[in-house]
This record gives structure tokens, C-alpha cells and sequence, in this order.
């Protein structure tokens, strides 16, 4: 069967919706409507997905308290992209399959395919138990993250109607539709663009590379050759210069006793030498 065989309408909708109101905020400038959405850009992809989704869902590269990773998980589902259970189980079967067959976004099909063409045509099955089963059974035996992926859509809605409700829908267009069309294509940025493009300080059995200007979208998920070498590691950028806020944030909160058992990868001599180079 052709990957292209079947569409998911629903998210094509909704995608294509996200994307006109996204565009119509252009139009409603304001300082207030831009800062509103660039914290709520960070909430959303540098604490939900850097943090929580990816480095401490799925690869438990830190540990804290039960209260501030459900809080985590529902900063994640702000960006539009699926509840917890079923992040985590996509993104471990994308380590376990990367860049062959199995693999949900796999760019050897094509990059439009990894970016959003996995999302826009099925490959995107949130309501398929037997895959979060299979890839996520520890988020899948608690009751809260089973609930939240069911209602994933509901921490954005009573955003939206609370945003709406205090500054009406020019609010609404950036603080939600442009806030998320931005974090959904950086987000896919991490899918697409670094299997295909950048630099690779590691021989891993991929495709990852490690890209800046993906990193800077989206708080340090860019260094993703980093991250395939050393999965559980909760430090992406492992040179000075790579710049990696959610690292930073972590060690931070690691001051304060917020989290604790941070994963690091160790750079021997080696790689420091190849990094200089």
C-alpha cells in the first residue's frame, strides 16, 4: 500500500484552519499579541516538547516529582501535536527504526514526507493503543497521562477561549495559530531537515545531523547527531557554542532541587578535538 494511499481529514482540516488564521494574524500586530506568544512559544515547545515530551518522557534523561511532569505534559499538548502517550511512543519507534521503513517520518521517503506528509496521511495514529502499548507501556499504565492523551485537545482549547475571552481574536491568531503553526513546522524542522541536512560529529547508523538554526527554533533539539549518539542524555549540545537552553534551563532547575539524576553525555578528548576542528 502507497503511504499516500490514505489521508487523515481531520488533521488536514484543522492543519489547513491553523495555518489561514496563522496568516491572518499578520495583519494585527501588536507588542502585547507578540510577547503573549513568544512566552507561550516557550511553554509550549521549550518546557512541553524539549523538556518534557522528548527528554524526560521519552528518554528519562532527568528525574523530579510527579507534579511538575504532569506539568510538563500539559505544556506539551499546547503545541498541537498529540498527547503525551502517543509523542512518546512515535519518537521511540522513530530511535528504534531511524531513517528505515518503520520509522513514522522517515526522510528517505521524500522530505515533505518527514516533515508533514507522515502527519497529513496517517501515519499519525493517535487512537492506535497497540502501537502506545507496544512503545509507551510505562506512560500508558498511569491514569492521568492516559487521560490527557484522550483530551489532549482541551488544555489549548481553554486557552484559546481564555486568551479570546482577554484580548479578543487578534490575540487568539498569534497566541494560538501563528504560536503553533511556528512550534508544529519547527518541531517537524528536527524530523525532516536534520536527516537531511547539517553536520555529524557521530557515526551513529542514521541519518542525524546536527543543525544550529534547528537548535534555535527549538531550545536545542537541533543537535540531533548528538542526541542519536547518546539518546538519554539530556544535554544535546555538547560544544560551548552549541547552544542549548533547555540544557541550561535544566541545570538551573537542578540548583533549585527541581530535578535531580541529570543525564549528561561525557565528550572525551576526542570529540573535544573534533569539535575545536
Amino acid at each position: 500500500m502507497s503511504r499516500y494511499s490514505r489521508i487523515n481529514w481531520l488533521t488536514c482540516v484543522v492543519l489547513v484552519w491553523f495555518h489561514m488564521q496563522a496568516i491572518a494574524a499578520c495583519f494585527t500586530f501588536t507588542w502585547t499579541n507578540l510577547i503573549v506568544a513568544a512566552v507561550l512559544y516557550w511553554v509550549a515547545i521549550g518546557l512541553g516538547i524539549s523538556m518534557g515530551y522528548h527528554r524526560l518522557h521519552t528518554h528519562r534523561g532527568f528525574k523530579t516529582s510527579k507534579l511538575f511532569e504532569y506539568f510538563l505534559a500539559v505544556c506539551g499538548t499546547l503545541t498541537l501535536e498529540g498527547g503525551p502517550i502517543f509523542w512518546v511512543a512515535m519518537h521511540r519507534q522513530h530511535h528504534q527504526h531511524s531513517d528505515r521503513p518503520l520509522d513514522p517520518h522517515t526522510p528517505r521517503v521524500n522530505g515533505f514526507w518527514a516533515h508533514m506528509g507522515w502527519v497529513i496521511f496517517g501515519e499519525a495514529r493517535h487512537n492506535d493503543t497497540t502501537l502506545m502499548s507496544r512503545y509507551a507501556p510505562d506512560l500508558a499504565r498511569d491514569p492521568f497521562y492516559r487521560k490527557l492523551t484522550t483530551y489532549h485537545w482541551v488544555p489549548l482549547t481553554v486557552l484559546g477561549v481564555t486568551l479570546l475571552a482577554i484580548g479578543g481574536w487578534p490575540l487568539v491568531n498569534w497566541a494560538i495559530f501563528l504560536r503553533v503553526v511556528v512550534g508544529l513546522h519547527a518541531t517537524w524542522f528536527v524530523n525532516s531537515a536534520t536527516h537531511m541536512w547539517g553536520r555529524r560529529r557521530f557515526a551513529t547508523q542514521d541519518d542525524s545531523k546536527n543543525s544550529w538554526w534547528v537548535a534555535l527554533l527549538t531550545f536545542g533539539e537541533g543537535w540531533h547527531n548528538n542526541h542519536h549518539a547518546h539518546p538519554v542524555s539530556a544535554r544535546h549540545g555538547l560544544a560551548w557554542y552549541e547552544f542549548d537552553p533547555t540544557w541550561l534551563s535544566l541545570r538551573l532547575l537542578e540548583a533549585f532541587g527541581l530535578v535531580w539524576d541529570v543525564r549528561a553525555a561525557k565528550v572525551t578528548q576526542s570529540h573535544k578535538e573534533e569539535i575545536a576542528a
